[in-house]
């Protein structure tokens, strides 16, 4: 046995199909997860879960509630990182599903602050840490699993599949809210706080997580560990602390690797979650938003998600063609143009609905082709003994820097600047990319089993 894998359609005995289904569908449940977060956070958490008041102020403090789980995405990656460097990939990713699947189920249970107080916001913020702490495992654990067992020179593509889960899980989470606000009459405009929607329709998706999380491991527990770790542990290059290996040996790369994904972050939490809250505002003089109604915004949102997902294939295959660096260079000079967007087509105030399509159409394209190569560049970067630790802390980290305060940052910076201001956060955010893309070694030709002194940095 040598290079990746065994160039046939099995993997230790396992067919391929399987386990493109294993990386896709756990990243699926795991996005959908995350998504309906995201959703309930613009539309219900303000009004059930935080004091009554200011509105603004209520929809901020969901959103730093939201951008909680990104402070915790780095610690899970940490977590889950060592015990899948050190046990196996295999076992980490059930682990990282579990946690995830429990955190969101009870989301579903939780008592509002009408009825318990402060304990409610407090016992959101503790289960939304944990949904980030279960993502900080999961990305670079599917990732790896697609990579890891990738024909020789079908990396790039093979490691699409689990970024597929991406756009998938925001589909079914946001296609399942849009659902169940016409099912239940939920007026989104003048919300009715006693109406079916808000006393129980809303946990309908959270409870519903739990049904996806028992197909996911079912899936999950029917795969092998993958070759390029077991060889690894035959070679006795297993350590005993991959955290503190990684920034000894490979710091440079994770530093390279965060800077590689802010772009991305920024771009897409800014075109969703923000988008989503500046779209569907009051327009001036009483807001600063664009007055669409909710419905009608998320099915801008839903369309636009599929050249998002229509765009990954494209990319991985493009990835192998071209190379991931060629590809990255030009698609993040294309963000930073789409941050000058941002003022002429949202900057009128009376922007119209096919502006506004046209402009979430271009945003998820360029995401499509962004985000599609990334579960093949990051664990490109690193060493198989320390692969899912440094990928999966370079990948969280900038979920920091980028998605976590992403929402809140354009949310105050379009109230006291203007969209346009918007526009140029995300220019800068895209050109600290392109810095750390220029200075990225191209990785479509690197042997994941090579030893740990050949991960160096162009």
């Amino acid at each position: 046995m040598s290079g990746d894998v065994v160039d046939s359609d099995l993997v230790e005995g396992v067919p391929r199909r399987r386990i493109v289904l294993a990386s896709m569908v756990g990243t699926t449940i795991e996005f959908y997860d995350f998504y309906i977060y995201a959703t309930a956070a613009v539309t219900v958490f303000p009004h059930l879960f935080f004091p009554k008041g200011d509105s603004t102020t209520a929809l901020l403090a969901s959103l730093a509630t939201f951008g909680l789980a990104f402070v915790a995405r780095p610690v899970g990656s940490v977590v889950f990182g060592h015990f899948g460097d050190r046990v196996g990939r295999k076992a980490t990713l059930v682990g990282s599903l579990l946690l995830m699947g429990i955190a969101t189920f009870a989301i579903g249970l939780l008592p509002t602050y009408a009825q318990v107080g402060i304990v409610a916001p407090a016992l959101l913020a503790v289960l939304r840490f944990s949904q980030g702490l279960a993502l900080g495992g999961e990305w670079s654990g599917a990732a790896l699993l697609a990579t890891e067992t990738a024909r020789p020179g079908k990396r790039g593509w093979a490691a699409m599949w689990p970024q597929l889960g991406a756009p998938f899980g925001f589909l079914l989470a946001n296609g399942l809210f849009l659902a169940l606000i016409f099912w239940l009459g939920h007026r989104t405009a003048d919300p009715d706080l006693d109406g079916a929607f808000m006393t129980w329709g809303w946990r309908i998706p959270f409870l519903f997580s739990a049904v996806m999380v028992a197909i996911g491991l079912y899936v999950r527990l029917r795969i092998m560990e993958t070759p390029v770790f077991t060889r690894a542990v035959e070679r006795g290059e297993k350590v005993k602390s991959p955290l503190a290996q990684v920034f000894r040996s490979s710091w440079r790369q994770l530093i390279i690797g965060t800077f590689v994904m802010l772009a991305t972050y920024t771009m897409f939490y800014i075109v969703t979650t923000w988008a989503l809250s500046f779209g569907t505002g009051k327009r001036p003089p009483e807001g600063t938003g664009l007055g669409f109604g909710y419905v009608d915004f998320l099915q801008l949102q839903l369309i636009a998600v599929l050249f998002f997902a229509g765009m990954l294939p494209l990319s991985g295959w493009l990835a192998d063609r071209v190379g991931r660096r060629r590809l990255l260079l030009v698609v993040t000079a294309g963000i930073m143009a789409y941050g000058g967007l941002f003022a002429p087509m949202l900057g009128s105030g009376d922007t119209s609905y096919g502006t506004m399509l046209a402009f979430l159409i271009i945003g998820m394209t360029l995401m499509g082709f962004t985000f599609g190569p990334m579960s093949a560049v990051l664990p490109e970067l690193f060493p198989t003994n320390v692969r899912y630790t440094g990928s999966g802390i370079s990948y969280n980290v900038a979920s920091i820097l980028g998605a976590a305060v992403a929402p809140f940052v354009a949310t105050w910076l379009a109230t006291q600047y203007g969209v346009g201001w918007v526009g140029l956060y995300l220019f800068v955010a895209a050109s600290l990319s392109l810095i750390a893309i220029l200075v990225m070694r191209e990785g479509k030709d690197t042997s994941l089993d090579s030893e740990p002194h050949d991960h160096a940095v162009r």
